[in-house]
């Protein structure tokens, strides 16, 4: 038995039911790993065999775009065609409880009875790029559950979300006319990562306006540069996600983009970069968590950093020197 599992079941029984898809095992293995025990790792080790087997698609944008909406309304063109589905809806932290503050999602609940569809929302505690350590491990318990199709919204906090394009197979962009915040998005350091672009809301008079401008930023030479890695030229699709306008041609798109990946070996190559930045991701995050632990009572650290504080040392210096001194724990 492995740290203080629940009575009733094993890390192995757990682990077992959750391959048989089992619901409450699923939402349980979530929330041990959410809780960061150590069950939970172990869980995740023992069901890792069976994932890579689900489509993740990703989807970023600014806030109030519609994200949640469109989600729900390719879930529902998903379960029709019957598929299985999972979402996981990277939110906010509460700066009190670091839980997620829009756990109830509205626009989704049409699907909570639905033994197909699987809805979590979780906090990305202040991870940079919109996504936790947790939600990357929550999707791979949605693929090793059963889930056909994993969906994972991440919360809009612009350039940053760019990280999501390496735990995601298809990254789906979605902008609304109108929006300052879309139109900041139009960046190249947002424009580069989507293999999709939505525009949702389209009915709105300004969409025809934001077409030709995302258009133009696709037509800059830098983006294909960076598209020309799997040869893709992005499509635009509009939507009006409310009223399901437009969700079978995203969808046709979505599963063209899964076809063309998976052809000539890009969803490989695509696959094994994305872990090998999730593996760097986790190692980075654990090193800094033990590297403060070990220093947060340290009177070396503390005279090192009053040097910091009285300008008589750079922070770059100290940090060289921290890293020096402490050797394989921190390196």
């Amino acid at each position: 038995m492995i740290g203080s599992m629940a009575p009733t079941a094993s890390a192995s029984a757990l682990a077992q039911r959750l391959l048989d898809g089992d619901r409450r095992a699923l939402a349980r293995a979530i929330s041990l790993v959410e809780d960061d025990r150590p069950e939970g790792w172990e869980l995740v080790r023992e069901v890792y065999p069976h994932t890579g087997r689900a489509a993740v698609y990703g989807f970023t944008g600014p806030p109030g775009v519609g994200k949640s909406t469109l989600i729900g309304a390719l879930t529902r063109s998903r379960r029709q065609a019957g598929r299985s589905v999972g979402v996981l809806s990277v939110d906010p932290s509460s700066p009190f409880t670091e839980g997620a503050l829009l756990g109830d999602r509205i626009r989704l609940s049409e699907h909570f009875l639905d033994s197909g569809v699987f809805i979590r929302s979780m906090a990305n505690r202040g991870a940079l790029g919109g996504l936790s350590e947790a939600a990357l491990q929550a999707a791979l318990l949605l693929d090793a559950a059963g889930r056909e199709e994993v969906f994972v919204e991440t919360v809009g906090v612009g350039q940053a979300e760019i990280d999501i394009i390496d735990h995601a197979d298809t990254i789906v962009l979605v902008l609304m006319p109108g929006s300052g915040d879309s139109i900041q998005a139009l960046k190249a350091g947002v424009m580069e990562i989507p293999d999709v672009i939505v525009v949702n809301k389209a009915d709105h008079p300004l969409a025809d306006t934001m077409v030709r401008e995302i258009r133009g930023v696709l037509s800059l030479g830098n983006l294909d540069a960076a598209q020309a890695r799997d040869r893709w030229r992005v499509p635009i699709v509009r939507t009006e996600a409310a009223h399901g306008r437009g969700v079978e041609e995203l969808v046709a798109r979505l599963d063209e983009h899964r076809r063309h990946i998976s052809k000539d070996g890009t969803l490989a190559r695509r696959r094994r970069h994305n872990l090998r930045g999730e593996v760097l991701a986790l190692a980075g995050a654990r090193m800094r968590r033990r590297l403060e632990e070990e220093l947060r009572e340290d009177p070396e650290f503390q005279q090192l950093l009053e040097e910091v504080v009285q300008r008589r040392l750079d922070p770059a210096s100290a940090a060289t020197r921290l890293l020096e001194r402490s050797g394989p724990a921190a390196g």
